[in-house]
């Protein structure tokens, strides 16, 4: 019954080499071995008269929390149970998500004598094979047993997970799946997609893989043997990448060139994809050594004919598809790094304590204030630090009893320094003035308010502008540096008044002597001359004076009280100048003058208009009182001509009012100086004849002497006939 049982079943088992193994009841553990290529050319059709081969179930216990600088056995037990055989050809141990290369490995430890390994650093993969002949389950079981994983990492984190397969596709924990590279140098993207679906794995349906997450990609990209095709294209809408295979078919992970974007996950290489060639429509892991390892490229269909962007075969994925069998070919451990998994800093203001947070993948998180050694200050996911001044770097460890803590993770208690205001109170000001005030802060800006508690700021700056205020006030400073306030500081105004002060004019005579007085006593005065006393007397140089009168200290306020002075000159006439009627005087100097002529009529002018000759006396004065002069002088008038013709009209020239001056004498000339007749008391005009002859129509010049007293006067007229 056994025997038949066995018999109808059938299982075909790809292998890296590309050979299909069949084993059976009868051939204990040894197996037939077809060609990869016989299969795929038969569409996947099992081989006639091949005996059936129950697949071994595979089965580790051993979640672990890993200790960084140890090495530690992956399983704490392994089972492996297969009813038709003793053995098999090999075991495939895989760090299959976490691995970190070049410094995570496996190791077998122990004395297996039988067993051979060979540990592959790309892919991550300890093999374990016999030395002669297939090794049984019980020497493998053994051997796995004995697998230990160390880490030469300073501070390796995360969780690795370790899967032990039977076959060589590389195994993921997390969702089940197998990844095989399959070389096959030139081979097309079309070709690459329909060798995938002809394929299976102990039974699963093969498929051009679809790389759905980072840890996809790191196991079927980074840890693969090649670079090679894998099942996304937009080939049926240019820069809309799907996948094209698989469970995932027709899911969009890329929309748009290298400078798009995905809707869930994508890991193109930089600068791709590009479609470079207008027909690159096709994604294909990027060869070792191009850009980014395990990253993405798009390609033609066909690809290069050679060099790194050659296909060099392609990624087929096993798992999800419908009807897929459940198989237990795989088993899978894992080792925990206890990691620091979340940190939330805080910040304070000043001086005090902050309260941290943290969480790790062991739930125990320990405290301490040095990078290395010491006792914990604290456990726990909340710490509450010390009193601390500045910001200050704590340091936490995820715990595990068996596990030392020295994979310390600094995390920062941030104190915002509270600023600090240099403040000089009181202040003094005078009323009527505005006064800035400097105060001065370590950090922030300043904010001034009117009160201790006011929320709402009238003043922005560390130079206050000091409002007109006319009485003692208090102003409250305060910085605020981030949200971090200073202690609001009181200022203290004191208000105090200036001196009274108002200018004065003076007007005064030339000569006279002023005292010029600041009033306010008992202050300190700042005169223009130089002079610091109250009062100062005016020598009568300057028509300007100031002085600066200031209040005595702490107020020292200052006002400033300027002085006019005009003075007057006093009058003195120089000359009265008479030209016929009109009479001017004129004075040595200008100054705020009146004159008359009469010396009871005065006027602003110095100009009159005088009828009747005669004897007159001009008079000045100046108008505050400062002095008056006094000159006599003479008014002649006569006719500018005359015509002696006998019509009784101007028929005698003589001078007007001569009457008035007793002792006149006035003398005529002809054009050449001889006299003609002399004018006086007794003679008083000209008929215009000389020696009782008519004289000639033309010009005559005259000499008038009033008396010894006055000046002559001279002039001109004309004869008509």
């Amino acid at each position: 019954m056994k025997k038949k049982f066995f018999e109808a079943l059938f299982l075909l088992v790809f292998t890296l080499t590309g050979q299909l193994i069949i084993g059976s009841e009868s051939t204990g553990s040894h197996h037939a071995l077809f060609s990869k290529d016989s299969i795929n050319t038969q569409k996947n059709q099992p081989v006639k008269n091949a005996i059936a081969n129950i697949a071994p179930t595979l089965t580790a216990t051993g979640d672990q929390i890993y200790c960084p600088g140890t090495s530690m056995k992956i399983v704490t037990d392994m089972t492996i149970v297969d009813p038709d055989d003793l053995g098999i050809d090999a075991i495939y141990i895989q760090i299959s998500s976490g691995y970190d290369a070049g410094q995570d490995v496996l190791t077998l430890t122990g004395s297996h004598p039988n067993i051979t390994t060979t540990w592959n650093a790309i892919a991550g993969t300890l093999s374990l094979t016999g030395v002669s002949g297939q090794p049984t389950y019980i020497e493998l079981v053994a051997a796995i047993k004995d697998v230990e994983f160390s880490s030469s990492a300073a501070n390796p984190t995360g969780v690795k997970n370790f899967s032990i397969s039977v076959g060589q596709a590389n195994y993921l924990p997390s969702n089940g799946h197998y990844y095989l590279f399959v070389p096959n140098i030139g081979i097309t993207w079309s070709a690459a997609k329909t060798a995938a679906q002809a394929s299976n794995y102990y039974g699963l349906q093969g498929y051009l893989a679809t790389l759905t997450s980072a840890e996809e990609s790191q196991i079927a990209g980074e840890q693969t043997s090649g670079a090679g095709w894998i099942g996304g294209s937009d080939e049926a809408n240019e820069g809309v990448w799907k996948w094209m295979t698989g469970p995932e078919i027709g899911t969009v992970f890329w929309n748009g060139d290298y400078t798009g974007s995905t809707p869930n996950y994508a890991f193109w290489n930089g600068g791709e994809p590009n479609n470079v060639n207008g027909n690159e429509n096709y994604a294909h892991i990027t060869a070792t050594g191009v850009g980014i390892t395990g990253s993405w490229n798009d390609l033609s269909n066909t690809g290069e004919a050679s060099g790194s962007y050659q296909p060099k075969g392609y990624i087929a994925e096993y798992g999800g598809m419908p009807g897929d069998p459940i198989l237990h070919i795989s088993t899978s451990t894992t080792l925990t790094i206890p990691t620091i998994t979340s940190t939330t800093t805080d910040t304070r203001c000043g001086t005090g304590t902050v309260t941290l947070q943290a969480t790790s993948n062991t739930g125990v998180v320990n405290w301490y204030q040095n990078p290395t050694g010491g006792a914990p200050l604290g456990t726990g996911n909340s710490f509450t630090t010390p009193t601390i001044t500045g910001t200050t770097t704590f340091y936490i460890a995820a715990h595990s009893i068996n596990c030392n803590d020295d994979a310390r993770v600094p995390i920062k208690a941030f104190v915002t320094p509270r600023p600090v205001l240099t403040v000089t109170s009181p202040y003094y000001m005078c009323d009527e003035s505005y006064t800035i005030i400097d105060v001065q802060t370590t950090s922030g800006i300043m904010f001034w308010y009117d009160s201790p508690t006011s929320t709402t700021q009238f003043f922005l700056g560390t130079h206050f502008i000091v409002p007109n205020i006319h009485q003692d006030t208090i102003f409250y400073a305060e910085a605020n540096y981030n949200g971090c306030l200073s202690t609001r500081e009181p200022v203290d105004i004191k208000v105090y008044a200036p001196p009274v002060v108002a200018d004065e004019h003076y007007d005064i005579c030339s000569g006279d002597v002023l005292t010029l007085n600041a009033q306010n006593p008992g202050l300190l005065y700042q005169w223009s001359t130089g002079e610091t006393t109250q009062t100062i007397t005016s020598n009568g140089l300057l028509s300007d004076y100031s002085v600066v009168v200031t209040t005595l200290p702490p107020g020292s306020c200052s006002k400033t009280m300027n002085f006019h002075i005009n003075q007057h000159v006093s009058p003195v006439i120089a000359e009265v100048a008479v030209d016929e009627s009109k009479v001017t005087i004129i004075t040595t100097e200008s100054g705020d003058f009146e004159y008359s002529i009469n010396g009871i009529d005065y006027q602003n002018s110095n100009e009159f208009i005088v009828s009747q000759g005669g004897t007159y006396t001009a008079y000045v004065r100046e108008k505050n009182g400062c002095g008056t002069d006094s000159k006599p002088f003479i008014v002649i008038t006569y006719l500018q001509f005359f015509t002696p013709n006998g019509d009784n009209f101007n028929d005698v020239w003589f001078v007007k009012g001569e009457e008035n001056f007793p002792e006149f004498e006035v003398k005529i000339f002809d054009r050449f100086g001889k006299v003609i007749t002399i004018l006086n008391a007794s003679n008083l005009f000209w008929d215009g004849t000389y020696n009782g002859k008519l004289l000639p129509s033309t010009d005559y010049w005259f000499v008038a002497k009033i008396n010894g007293l006055y000046p002559e006067k001279k002039g001109h007229f004309s004869l008509k006939r």
